[in-house]
């Protein structure tokens, strides 16, 4: 076996000296408090046969011809989807991507032309600023969730088309901006103002339609990403805007225009899956339950200082060191749940956490208890050596 270049081989090292070398596992037999499948949805025996039924009631072939949608890959379902999508975000357009990166990238690196800006919150995702560094635009990150350093910068680069970016609920921190300030501040300066809703859809809003529409703002909005492989239970992701917007991708997102489109299957799946949350309140609510109750009781314990303040599904107790993190975590699977670690570099040095993701299937004991565990472990420490 041909042995990794040098440099390759000590990069790997480097993680191994440092604890933070990422490994693939499976989780079996343990409480889930560490997906994003927030209601559920992606173990949904309903949602599962709905589709099977849709498709066949449809005449649709499941594989379908595979092949990118400006090709082979266009079948009618996914007009079917992108229209119901759109009406029920209450949005001019919808244009599904096969996922949230995919938008993400397709959408950053062919939007902001040569000569543009992007401004961009500090803490965003990944994928946005992989996109962004496609991008021909020039672009600054702004302190997160703060708005005067993101009306500093725009005033040191006015005249010119001006992009500000962001998320409703941020990944590692599960915290919110707030929007009314930034789409005041957007406006101010006739930015185009972005937001990322992944961790959104079916978390926020009576029927899950995330925080921009709950508050009533998306005809502030110039376009939102809404990430299917979260709330919804599904793969895929969609771009909300104008149906200029969508014609413009659909001509140049790299991303969307060479790759096979997602399967008729899938589509259906998405379809199907937003429907559920038009109709069924239910998981919505329990989730929203949850959450409340998750606060409540790190209050109750103590626990409230080590998290980062949340009304989201995500909750992040700060507990610095690699090492020390990963142990926790470890006494967690011990125990019979499955809370996930989340080391440096993913986090910055001292920011590494444990990330508590809360489901409509989680009982309220469940989580009283899982949090009782972790004053345990915290403050009564027995597995690990500081």
């Amino acid at each position: 076996m041909i042995k990794l270049p040098q440099k390759i081989s000590d990069k790997l090292e480097k993680r191994i000296q440092n604890s933070s070398l990422r490994q693939l596992y499976l989780s079996h037999g343990v409480i889930d408090f560490a997906s994003n499948d927030y209601l559920g949805l992606s173990q949904s025996d309903f949602i599962f046969q709905k589709t099977h039924q849709f498709l066949i009631e449809n005449n649709i072939v499941q594989n379908g011809a595979t092949g990118s949608r400006l090709l082979s890959g266009n079948h009618r379902v996914y007009q079917q989807a992108e229209d119901f999508i759109a009406q029920f975000h209450k949005s001019e357009s919808a244009l599904i991507f096969n996922s949230g990166y995919d938008a993400n990238v397709g959408f950053f690196s062919s939007l902001p032309q040569k000569g543009d800006l992007i401004l961009y919150d500090e803490l965003c995702h990944a994928s946005i600023r992989d996109g962004i560094l496609l991008s021909n635009a020039k672009a600054y990150k702004f302190i997160h969730n703060d708005f005067e350093d993101l009306e500093k910068l725009i005033l040191r680069n006015q005249n010119t088309t001006i992009y500000v970016v962001t998320e409703s609920v941020f990944s590692m921190d599960g915290d919110t901006p707030n929007l009314e300030e930034l789409i005041a501040v957007s406006n101010k300066y006739n930015c185009y103002l972005v937001v990322d809703e992944a961790h959104a859809l079916g978390v926020y809003g009576e029927s899950g339609e995330g925080l921009v529409q709950m508050l009533n703002l998306q005809e502030h909005v110039f376009a939102r990403i809404m990430t299917f492989g979260k709330g919804l239970g599904c793969h895929g992701a969609v771009v909300l805007g104008s149906s200029d917007l969508k014609s413009y991708l659909i001509n140049f997102a790299r991303s969307f225009i060479y790759t096979t489109g997602l399967s008729p299957h899938s589509v259906a799946t998405i379809l199907i899956a937003y429907q559920f949350l038009n109709n069924e309140k239910e998981n919505s609510q329990k989730l929203r339950e949850n959450i409340i109750h998750f606060n409540q009781q790190k209050i109750l314990l103590g626990l409230k200082p080590l998290f980062v303040q949340s009304k989201s599904a995500i909750q992040s107790a700060i507990i610095p060191g690699n090492e020390k993190v990963k142990s926790i975590a470890k006494q967690f699977q011990e125990k019979g749940f499955d809370v996930k670690a989340i080391l440096s570099p993913t986090v910055p040095e001292g920011q590494e956490r444990l990330r508590f993701c809360l489901h409509s299937f989680n009982s309220k004991e469940e989580i009283s208890e899982v949090l009782s565990l972790l004053g345990i472990f915290v403050f009564w420490p027995t597995d690990f050596t500081d």
